[in-house]
């Protein structure tokens, strides 16, 4: 059974105020094929991971919606923002120039690209201008070293790439993992023409061993990669997004690693799995990563019956010696599911954003959602992120915690709108072996925040726990919103 590839136009309009598109990287406790660097995020080489934050419509200058990210460095204390870089388009030896409406910061992903043992940075600005091309977008590495992020270089599409398209939107979703073994990252970028593949290593001139058009399956939303089978190379899955006559998104993946030749190795469909975003991590424990995808379009945002589980759903497949093999039906989660907190409502966006890492050291990657359009009381779209608990038996609603700006000891208070969740990401940053909980309020106040939780031998602390906003980080914000965090290093959907 195969499914168009090609979503219409009618189901793709804005679903969220800031119309972003996601972030898919393998940003999870690194694991085999998932990057090369020893630690896949530290870009100062430290030995602590670091956290890189989207703020695409902060200001530069007078220049709005220019866009910025923002790096905060991990450290025994996790991060804060004393520690930080901020990149912009107008920083000493990053290509470009910061224009209105560009949204650098879209898309972050990691990979040490230049094999120096340092991450390097990756930014997707699917808005910026190309010569006279609208919405064409680009693709920028920032250097990592032992400084930090110095100097960069665009990472340029394939020849041939989007020939006689307009809009295409490069950078929408950006994946990293060693695909082949040689301990050099790939890179896929996707945009709304086609993906694009490089093959590791790059030079300092942002040029790959070699690129590739991936025009199979045309527009991509989603990307991800990370080892399911234990070969110590990554698989590759694209999540094509609702297709004409799939509103919950096919699922393909690759068999075997990027190729000038068209027909070689070419992706399987999945025909059991959905998903509009997804990320990899090994819940139960076996040494195989899993994959979890998100479907948080409903019949009530795609104004069409077949999407997903009203409120939004969460999907798992299980890796194993065979990979993710096509006979495989998902276990599937949502707000209907017993000991899943909260209850489905139409819109609730719940899988809108996921993130996977092991927040209390047990051996079992958890499993963080977002849902940034649930309400709170009567708060609309004030938002609520979940967490389940990964097992030998996999994914469980066993100790299954909601969290909102309403909840005892997490700062700040739940507002309608603030869309708390819109982004996630689970990740080890102060190097004490459990991951910290990061939750992204990109409307939160005039710049936005995140809210971090360092992680414990029971789960999340809550006590302590802290909010980190825009203007703190540095960013600038002028006549609209910054949307501090935005964009983090895990998937986040919307179009």
């Amino acid at each position: 059974m195969r499914r168009a590839a090609t979503a219409a136009a009618a189901v793709l309009a804005p679903l969220i105020a800031f119309a972003l598109t996601p972030t898919t990287a393998s940003a999870t406790s690194p694991y085999k094929g998932a990057n090369t660097a020893a630690v896949q995020d530290d870009f100062n080489g430290d030995g602590y991971r670091d956290l890189a934050v989207g703020a695409p419509y902060a200001a530069n200058g007078s220049v709005e919606e220019a866009g910025a990210v923002v790096v905060l460095y991990g450290s025994a204390s996790s991060v804060s923002t004393a520690r930080r870089t901020v990149i912009t388009q107008a920083t000493s030896g990053v290509p470009g120039d910061p224009e209105e409406w560009d949204a650098f910061g879209t898309t972050v992903s990691s990979a040490d690209l230049d094999r120096d043992g340092y991450a390097d940075l990756i930014v997707g600005t699917p808005r910026e201008q190309v010569g006279d091309k609208e919405l064409r977008g680009s693709a920028t590495v920032v250097w990592g070293g032992p400084s930090g992020l110095t100097g960069g270089a665009t990472i340029s599409p394939p020849a041939g790439y989007g020939d006689g398209r307009t809009y295409c939107g490069f950078g929408n979703s950006l994946a990293t993992g060693d695909m082949n073994g040689d301990g050099a990252p790939e890179v896929t970028i996707g945009s709304r023409c086609e993906g694009a593949s490089y093959t590791g290593p790059f030079t300092r001139t942002g040029k790959a061993a070699s690129n590739y058009r991936e025009s199979r399956l045309g527009e991509t939303r989603g990307v991800v990669m990370g080892d399911v089978n234990g070969d110590g190379r990554a698989e590759r899955f694209w999540l094509v997004g609702p297709a004409d006559d799939d509103l919950r998104g096919p699922v393909y993946v690759d068999n075997g690693p990027p190729t000038d030749d068209y027909f070689a190795n070419w992706p399987t469909e999945l025909p059991y799995a959905d998903g509009h975003a997804g990320q990899i991590g090994d819940i139960n424990g076996d040494g195989y990563g899993d994959l979890v995808t998100g479907i948080a379009d409903d019949d009530s945002v795609m104004n069409a019956t077949g999407a997903a589980h009203r409120g939004g759903e969460i999907q798992v497949l299980y890796g194993s010696a065979q990979g993710i093999t096509v006979d495989q039906q998902p276990q599937v989660f949502h707000q209907d599911t017993a000991g899943v907190p909260g209850t489905a409502e139409d819109g609730d966006q719940f899988g809108q954003s996921l993130s996977v890492g092991d927040v209390n050291a047990d051996g079992y990657a958890d499993v963080l959602v977002g849902s940034p359009g649930e309400a709170v009381g009567t708060l609309k779209l004030a938002g609520t992120a979940v967490l389940l608990r990964g097992s030998a038996s996999g994914l469980t609603t066993t100790k299954a915690v909601g969290y909102t700006q309403s909840t005892a000891d997490v700062p700040g208070a739940a507002e309608a709108g603030d869309w708390f969740g819109a982004t996630v990401h689970l990740a080890d940053l102060n190097k004490d072996g459990k991951a910290e909980t990061v939750v992204g309020v990109p409307t939160e106040n005039s710049d936005g925040c995140l809210w971090t939780a360092r992680g414990s031998a029971s789960g999340p602390v809550l006590s302590g726990s802290v909010n980190l906003c825009g203007k703190s980080a540095g960013i600038t914000v002028r006549n609209t919103k910054g949307y501090f965090g935005a964009a983090l290093p895990s998937p986040h959907v919307s179009n």
